[in-house]
């Protein structure tokens, strides 16, 4: 298979990925012309369930936690504690979410926009709430990423994720220490350590992709296998994949940063910054790692050409020796009769002149073989072998 060839099958595949993609991003959407604030069960939505934190704050130790809540549930620790954590898994039961909303006075676009799963990161301020979006990643399923929705109220965070299993487990442990920060601050500095360790979330997944990049280069370097450009190109769409997922969050993170929003205090804007800054390392290391992907593809491509260049070198050298040697044949297979006159070919009366011609033919070729040799002409010029790795890509 050619190069070009190749090219072309990687591009389909490319495109088919690309459309998959794009009907993914458009399959929450209802038909044209639906009322705002339609609410649509996304497919293949998980089950729902309700997990409620109620904590105090200002030194009240007092703390309870309803991993299979009800609405009375919430309620009953509405009125209990002066700060929850409302955390909803699964988007089916859209009667118990709309419950919710109705509660906490949650606006209707926002709620809508819980249930188009597919938006990018961003933050927006309705009356009486904050209304964050950010994509968490899915750690068996990399670079793919699920939606979670925060409102963050005077009093509440209520989280809205797709499916069950999350990063969350480090803040649920420092929300039941009544030692920690979270503890005795308010609802905003849970909304910032909720987006913190979803920022976080995203470097050990970036580490194990180094890895595989790296693991990457070791086969480009020691193989000129067609089927490593489909590789590549693989690598490059998770990256891409990838940069398209987080540069939104620095975004989102900069708009509460500038829009002074009335639901982050000023220390947690402090701590909102820091998490501006882990993010801007996040886009660093896809930036550079898009950069060593497409200096991948140009090293593949100059080694095909490299390979393919050697190959024509030895066919080179094989058609300059037999040209020549077709000559002398050919000159010996002319039908001159030396009957008729001693000028015609009067080698074909000699008892060697077979001999003779045989050794002419060795002569030639091992001359120009010697020749091609000390011009240096024969000698491979491929880059060095690197030793193999277990391949992720």
């Amino acid at each position: 298979m050619t190069p070009e060839g190749n090219s072309g099958g990687i591009a389909g595949t490319a495109q088919a990925t690309h459309h998959a993609t794009r009907r993914r991003h458009l399959s929450g959407y209802g038909a044209p012309g639906l009322a705002p604030g339609t609410l649509r069960v996304p497919a293949n939505a998980s089950p729902t369930t309700v997990e409620v934190h109620g904590y105090g704050g200002d030194g009240d130790d007092s703390y309870e936690v309803v991993a299979a809540a009800t609405l009375d549930d919430v309620n009953r620790l509405a009125d209990s504690f002066p700060n929850l954590w409302i955390n909803v898994t699964g988007l089916a039961d859209i009667d118990v979410i709309r419950s919710l909303a109705e509660r906490f006075s949650l606006h209707d676009l926002a709620l809508e926009d819980v249930f188009h799963t597919h938006q990018r990161p961003k933050a927006e301020e309705y009356p009486g709430h904050h209304f964050i979006i950010a994509r968490l990643p899915i750690a068996d399923d990399f670079p793919h990423t699920e939606q979670l929705a925060i409102f963050l109220g005077e009093s509440y965070v209520m989280c809205f994720q797709e499916h069950p299993g999350d990063c969350f487990d480090p803040v649920r442990a420092r929300l039941a220490d009544p030692r920690t920060r979270i503890r005795t601050s308010p609802p905003c500095f849970l909304a910032y350590a909720l987006i913190d360790a979803v920022v976080d979330s995203y470097f050990p997944l970036l580490e194990r992709m180094g890895d595989d990049l790296e693991i990457l280069e070791n086969e480009v370097l020691s193989t000129t296998d067609p089927k490593m450009m489909e590789r590549l190109h693989r690598a490059k769409r998770t990256v891409v994949e990838l940069r398209r997922t987080i540069w939104p969050h620095r975004e989102m993170i900069n708009a509460v940063l500038r829009d002074e929003s009335a639901f982050f205090d000023e220390r947690t804007i402090v701590y909102l910054r820091d998490c501006y800054d882990h993010l801007a390392r996040l886009i660093d290391i896809v930036e550079t790692d898009r950069e060593f992907v497409s200096d991948l593809f140009d090293v593949h491509l100059s080694r095909i050409n490299l390979r393919m260049n050697e190959i024509m070198k030895v066919l080179t050298t094989i058609a300059t020796v037999f040209i020549p040697l077709s000559f002398v044949a050919s000159l010996y297979g002319m039908n001159f009769d030396p009957n008729v006159s001693p000028w015609n070919m009067p080698e074909l009366k000699w008892t060697f002149g077979y001999v003779y011609a045989l050794v002419l033919m060795l002569v030639i070729a091992g001359g120009l073989i010697y020749f091609v040799y000390r011009k240096g002409w024969l000698t491979s010029q491929d880059l060095p072998k690197r030793r193999r790795r277990r391949r992720r890509f």
